[in-house]
């Protein structure tokens, strides 16, 4: 399988480019040359199969030609460790709950893949490789504990100062090792900007190895879809109509589903629920396609004013804006209306995190123009990641799972940087 460059189709490389560049010399996200269909015996047994027997089908559907059988159920494998479990929270209402891996967020499962992809594609490789990551929370602590002690490879994470609950910060500046965190006096728009940019540096990429661990890595994105045939595996087979409600912000989890939609998996329609970064929903609106500065809100896993996956939802759909806007709905919220559904839903006896409660919000909005409907929407993080604003926001006191009160106690370690290109470039110049 050859995967291309969304701003240039014609440019294609193999799955190790894809993987170890992360993003295409033109700035392009990389996309398989070809979607493969999976049989509709398969989609109607998919009841029948557990979580890691879908992900060996889906998987080889797009890998087998590059990878071995052996391989792709060691990826498999290393990736599917926990639970995915689907949660009805009310009638024809259900929650996929991706929090059950080591950082408590649904990046747990990309992460998990990429880095025991890239051990696998870099296994010769004399060089060490340098993952640079900009993250506005989640993927900081799910990548930096996916590659921790993976040899040959160091990470690299920018984070925006303040812009990040002190939970989600201890998850990656306390590990050590073969993990940095770098801080940022800027907002994730500019972190994620300076990663971009240093991969298109030609002196930096002479003298190291650089890739990326963000979703624009197709080995980040694609992982995402195995919960989407999980799910709706697991719902009931009443025959309604299927709507999956994604709370975004760079919007590759969203895009992911629709990679499993595009593999035959029969969901009806999707919704795109932010929160007032809301740059996607106003585009699904009508409005032109314009970026805009990121604003902080109490989803800050969402603040993102310039998605970085939006070229690839484009060409899931053929580049059409057209069948793009008909086919996702999309919504935004401000804080205080997510606020609001939290405590509702908790007297429903269900506790959601603030980007959880984004994506139930737009899945009940969603539901209540289109009857007919049963729906998913994604709990992308444990509310203990979020525990001050959850605890505030429904008057209670949260238990932390253990694992996130083992990180709490960590020492915080972190070079900072200015907002400024420069600075981080001579950074990686000085590495050996």
């Amino acid at each position: 399988m050859k995967f291309y460059s969304t701003n240039n189709p014609k440019q294609k490389v193999s799955l190790a480019e894809a993987v170890i560049k992360g993003l295409a010399p033109d700035q392009g996200l990389y996309m398989p040359e070809r979607i493969p269909i999976l049989s509709k015996q398969f989609i109607e047994k998919l009841p029948e199969f557990s979580f890691k027997e879908i992900g060996y089908k889906v998987i080889s559907a797009i890998f087998s030609e590059d990878l071995t059988k052996a391989q792709i159920h060691d990826l498999v494998d290393h990736t599917l460790t926990f639970d995915a479990p689907l949660i009805k929270v009310e009638q024809d209402v259900f929650s996929l709950e991706l929090f059950h891996g080591p950082t408590l967020a649904f990046k747990d499962f990309g992460a998990r893949f990429c880095s025991k992809l890239m051990s696998l594609l870099l296994k010769d490789s004399e060089k060490k490789v340098r993952v640079l990551v900009a993250t506005s929370g989640d993927t900081g602590s799910a990548v930096a504990n996916g590659f921790l002690g993976v040899d040959g490879v160091e990470v690299i994470i920018l984070f925006p100062k303040g812009k990040v609950s002190e939970l989600q910060e201890k998850q990656f500046t306390t590990l050590g090792q073969n993990i940095t965190a770098l801080e940022v006096d800027g907002v994730f728009d500019d972190c994620q900007a300076m990663v971009k940019q240093a991969f298109l540096d030609k002196e930096l990429n002479e003298k190291l190895l650089l890739t990326s661990a963000n979703s624009i890595n197709i080995a980040r994105w694609i992982p995402q879809s195995l919960y989407y045939f999980y799910a709706y595996s697991r719902l009931p087979q009443n025959g309604k109509k299927v709507a999956f409600a994604v709370p975004s912000g760079n919007f590759g989890n969203i895009a992911a589903g629709i990679l499993a939609q595009r593999m035959g998996l029969p969901i009806d329609h999707f919704v795109a629920a932010t929160n007032v970064n809301k740059v996607v929903p106003d585009f699904l609106r009508g409005a032109k396609f314009k970026t805009m500065s990121s604003i902080p809100t109490i989803s800050n896993s969402m603040d993102v004013g310039n998605p970085s996956n939006f070229p690839r939802l484009l060409a899931l759909y053929g580049n059409s804006e057209k069948t793009l806007k008909e086919s996702v709905a999309g919504y935004f919220y401000r804080d205080a209306e997510t606020v609001e559904v939290m405590q509702e839903v908790k007297k429903m006896g269900y506790t959601l995190d603030p980007h959880g409660a984004v994506g139930y919000k737009g899945l009940k909005d969603f539901m209540l123009e289109n009857p007919g409907y049963q729906g998913v929407f994604l709990e992308t993080a444990h509310p203990g990641k979020f525990r001050e604003t959850v605890e505030k926001a429904l008057d209670l006191k949260l238990t932390l799972p253990d694992r996130l009160a083992t990180f709490m106690k960590g020492e915080k370690r972190v070079g900072i940087l200015n907002n400024d290109f420069g600075d981080f470039r001579k950074y990686l110049m000085k590495l050996e």
